[in-house]
């Protein structure tokens, strides 16, 4: 089984009440989508994340995911339908057997969702999240109120949907009714099984202002701070490239390590790493291990901020201290401070970069080698998933 996310965001969002397409509001300090695309790209059974929108949101979207890795974007078309439809054709020419189609206004989906619908695949041609509905529910006759609608048997339909590929292509060559609401409904007119799996209330749809603000309160309401630290040390030496904050410094001399040794990146992923207690950078990417030989920090970095994502955090803020004689940092703080931003896809008001001396005192004084120290706080929710 090889799956790819659609996250469908090509629409406008009229009546969110936004100053932007929905979809690029920030939501938790971060864009709508990119709380789909997170999610999406950090689960290990997904293999390709495609997010499909409007031919003049690719600048919003950029600004939305910063360098998130493992994207591909897609054009949409004029309705929904035809921006499914082309990120329908984008996974076949990926060679993807399977798809979960996704509605970028449900931002909170989980990864116990993504696996029931995975494992629901196996036996069946579709499957979709769902939730019983428990209100009253009745007809209405102009104010008034009209007679009760039996419930029995009613759903909530939510996304993502799951299908597959072959089957879903299908359902939406053969379908000539109007405007589908859902992907589910038109595999099933096809006369595809399409199973019910549990859903999740947190993956209530984003339409109206007043959702934004439940939503907001839903995410903080499930999360607690968390702080962790970093600390990390590498050598001087000449012939050797130096690297800082992902920014390369013009010097006589570079820091020695197994990857490009970028201290302040380290001790950053470390401070990330103790936030979320899971081990440190040696126990991710062994120095050991000959892939790392020479690799750029960066992507260590993205790989601790996609693990934040993954288990639904956010990270509040990041303060990292190089402690060096030379170079001086000043010059360079402002191009460092909007790299970690870029590279964690955070406010680059989120960083902090501060350097300091040791007087002359030690290694660092001597001017042998730098040292970073870091601290990352974090939120994170309670049970390690958004329920």
């Amino acid at each position: 089984m090889t799956t790819a996310a659609i996250i469908v965001a090509a629409g406008k969002g009229e009546r969110a009440g936004q100053d932007m397409p929905k979809q690029f509001a920030l939501l938790g300090g971060k864009a709508l989508v990119a709380h789909s695309a997170l999610r999406m790209t950090a689960h290990a059974s997904i293999d390709h994340v495609l997010v499909v929108i409007g031919a003049d949101q690719r600048d919003l979207l950029n600004r939305a995911l910063g360098s998130l890795a493992n994207v591909t974007v897609v054009e949409g078309g004029a309705e929904r339908q035809d921006s499914v439809r082309n990120g329908l054709a984008a996974a076949q020419s990926l060679g993807c057997s399977h798809v979960l189609i996704h509605d970028a206004a449900r931002p909170c989906v989980s990864s116990a969702v993504i696996d029931r619908l995975i494992a629901a695949l196996e036996t069946n041609d579709g499957a979709v999240p769902a939730l019983p509905v428990v209100d009253t529910l009745a007809r209405g006759e102009g104010v008034g109120l009209g007679d009760p609608v039996d419930r029995t048997g009613v759903h909530h339909i939510q996304t993502p949907q799951a299908f597959a590929l072959p089957a879903i292509i299908n359902a939406h060559q053969r379908w000539t009714g109007s405007a589908a609401t859902d992907d589910a409904q038109m595999a099933r007119a096809a006369g595809y099984g399409v199973a019910l799996v549990e859903g999740e209330n947190a993956l209530a749809k984003i339409t109206h202002p007043a959702d934004f603000a439940r939503m907001e309160a839903l995410i903080q309401s499930n999360l607690i701070s968390r702080t962790g630290m970093g600390y990390d040390v590498h050598r001087l030496e000449a012939g050797e490239e130096l690297w800082l904050c992902g920014v390369r410094i013009p010097h006589d001399r570079g820091l020695a390590g197994h990857s490009d040794a970028d201290v302040a990146i380290h001790a950053l992923v470390d401070a990330i790493l103790g936030a979320l207690a899971d081990g440190d950078i040696g126990t991710h990417f062994p120095p050991s291990d000959p892939q790392w030989r020479g690799a750029a920090s960066s992507r260590f970095l993205e790989h601790a901020a996609s693990l934040v994502a993954a288990r639904g955090g956010l990270i509040d803020h990041v303060d990292v201290t190089l402690i060096c004689e030379a170079p001086k940092i000043g010059p360079h703080r402002g191009a460092m401070r909007e790299t970690l931003a870029r590279l964690l896809r955070v406010d680059e008001r989120a960083v902090s970069i501060k350097a300091t001396t040791t007087e002359r005192l030690g290694f660092a004084g001597r001017g042998e080698g730098i040292a970073a120290q870091a601290i990352a706080t974090l939120r994170l929710p309670l049970k390690g998933q958004m329920a």
